[in-house]
C-alpha cells in the first residue's frame, strides 16, 4: 500500500486519524503544562518553597523559574529534532518526551526548595524538547504537500485548545481547595494541580502509545544535521526555512507583547484582571479557531500568500492595540491579532516541512519551534522594556518587525508547487 493510499484510509473528518490523537494527546499534555504558568509563582510566593538559592529575591527566583524552561527547551530542540532524525523514531522521542513530562509534573508535589524547583524545571524543559520536534516532524511525515497545512492546523488546534483551557483550570483548582480524596485524605489546591499536569502527560503518553505510529517512510538518518542561516539558491540572501524561523518569531513576539504590561494596559483601559484575561486569551482562541482552515486553505491556493497576508494584518493591527482606549477595542484587536497569526502560523509550519531535506525533519522543523518561543521571550522582554517610552511603543516596534517580515517572507521564501489530495 503506498503513503496515499495510506492516507486516505486513515482519515477522520477530512485529517489524517493519526495527526488528530496526536493532536488530542498534545492537547491533554499542554493543558498540564500551561497549569504551571498561573500555579508556579503562587507555589513560591505561598511558603511552600522555603530556603536560599544564590542570594536571589523571591521576585528573581521565580522569573528564573519560569523562564529556565524557555531556555532550555530553545537549546536542546534542534539536538533533539537531530537525534530524532538519526533514529528514525519519532513516536518514541514523543514517549521519553511525555514520560518525562509526567515524573517531572508529579515531582512539584516533593520540591519544597529552589534548588529542586530549577532542576525540575530544567528536566521539563528537556522533555519538551522532545516532544515538539518530534511530533511536529511525526506530523509533517504522515503529510503529503497537498495536506499538510490542514494537518499542521489541526495538531496545532488540539495543542493551543489545551494550553488556553490549563490556565483557567489552575485558577479554579487553587481557588477551590483544599481537596479530601479516598484513600490519600486531604491535599490542597497546589498538589491537586501537580498532580493533574502530571494525569495530563500520562494521558498523552497513553494515546501516543496506542494510536500514533511512525510511518513506514521514516527511515534512520547517517546525514550530518543541516541547519542553513544562508540561502543556497542565486539571488536569495538567507535560507528559506530561517526566514520562516524569522517570520514565526515575529509573529510569536507580536502576541507577547502584552503579558508583560498588565498593569500598564488595566491602567489604560481602566479595567480589572478579568477583562485582562480575556484579551490575551481571545488572541488564543483566534489562533486555535481560524489555523485548521488557514492550513487547508494553504494546501489548496499556496502557502506564502497567507504567510505575507499574514504578516500584512499583523502589522497595522498590532500598532492598533498601542491606541485603543476601550476594553472592548482591545478584545477585538487581539482577536484581529489571532486570526493574523494563524494565516502565518500553520501555512509556515506545512512550507518549512514542504522545504526540508529528507532525514533531516526535526533538525530543520526545529528551527521553527525554537524561533516561536524565543519570540515569546523576547516579546515579554521587548514591552517591559520599551513601555518606559510611551504606551504605543512596544506596539510600533512589533508592528514595525511585522513590515519587516513582510519583505523577508516575499524576498526570501520561495513558494513550492502543492500537488492536491482528494479529501
Amino acid at each position: 500500500m503506498n503513503k496515499s493510499t495510506q492516507d486516505k484510509s486513515n482519515k477522520l473528518f477530512g485529517t489524517d486519524r493519526r495527526v488528530v490523537a496526536l493532536g488530542i494527546a498534545r492537547m491533554a499534555d499542554a493543558l498540564g503544562n500551561s497549569f504551571l504558568i498561573v500555579v508556579m509563582p503562587l507555589y513560591i510566593a505561598s511558603g511552600s518553597v522555603s530556603g536560599n538559592f544564590l542570594g536571589l529575591s523571591e521576585s528573581l527566583i521565580t522569573g528564573l523559574v519560569l523562564g529556565l524552561f524557555g531556555l532550555v527547551t530553545s537549546a536542546c530542540q534542534p539536538f533533539a529534532g537531530r537525534l530524532s532524525d538519526r533514529a528514525g523514531k519519532r513516536q518514541l522521542f514523543v514517549l521519553l518526551g511525555l514520560i518525562l513530562f509526567t515524573i517531572a509534573n508529579f515531582s512539584y508535589v516533593l520540591a519544597h526548595n529552589y534548588l529542586t524547583l530549577l532542576v525540575v524545571r530544567t528536566i521539563q524543559g528537556m522533555a519538551a524538547a522532545l516532544t515538539i520536534t518530534a511530533s511536529l516532524a511525526l506530523v509533517s511525515e504522515l503529510s503529503l504537500p497537498g495536506n499538510r497545512g490542514g494537518n499542521m492546523g489541526v495538531y496545532n488546534f488540539f495543542r493551543l485548545i489545551g494550553f488556553g483551557i490549563g490556565p483557567l483550570a489552575s485558577g479554579i483548582l487553587i481557588e477551590s481547595g483544599p481537596f479530601t480524596l479516598p484513600m490519600v485524605g486531604q491535599i490542597n489546591g497546589f498538589v491537586a494541580a501537580f498532580c493533574v499536569a502530571a494525569g495530563g502527560a500520562f494521558l498523552s503518553t497513553v494515546l501516543v502509545a496506542l494510536l500514533v505510529l511512525d510511518p513506514e517512510e521514516t527511515q534512520p538518518s547517517t546525514k550530518s544535521m543541516a541547519i542553513r542561516f544562508r540561502s543556497q539558491e542565486p539571488g536569495r540572501v538567507l535560507d528559506p526555512i530561517f526566514t520562516l524561523g524569522l517570520a514565526t518569531f515575529i509573529m510569536s513576539l507580536g502576541f507577547a507583547l502584552l503579558t508583560s504590561i498588565e498593569p500598564e494596559v488595566n491602567q489604560r483601559l481602566s479595567q480589572g484582571a478579568f477583562l485582562f484575561s480575556v484579551e490575551f486569551s481571545m488572541l488564543i482562541g483566534a489562533l486555535a479557531i481560524v489555523q485548521p482552515l488557514v492550513g487547508k486553505a494553504s494546501d489548496c491556493y499556496g502557502r506564502k500568500i497567507f504567510i505575507v497576508a499574514g504578516l500584512i494584518g499583523l502589522a497595522p493591527i498590532t500598532l492598533a492595540q498601542g491606541m485603543v482606549t476601550e476594553p472592548w477595542q482591545m478584545i477585538l484587536a487581539r482577536a484581529l491579532q489571532g486570526i493574523s497569526a494563524a494565516m502565518v502560523f500553520a501555512p509556515a509550519l506545512a512550507l518549512a516541512g514542504d522545504l526540508t531535506e529528507e532525514g533531516q525533519t526535526g533538525a530543520q522543523l526545529s528551527v521553527l519551534t525554537v524561533s516561536f518561543g524565543l519570540g515569546i521571550s523576547a516579546g515579554t522582554i521587548i514591552s517591559g522594556y520599551t513601555i518606559r517610552f510611551g504606551f504605543i511603543t512596544p506596539f510600533a516596534v512589533g508592528a514595525g518587525l511585522a513590515v519587516l517580515g513582510i519583505v523577508l517572507v516575499q524576498t526570501q521564501v520561495p513558494e513550492t508547487k502543492i500537488d492536491p489530495v482528494n479529501h
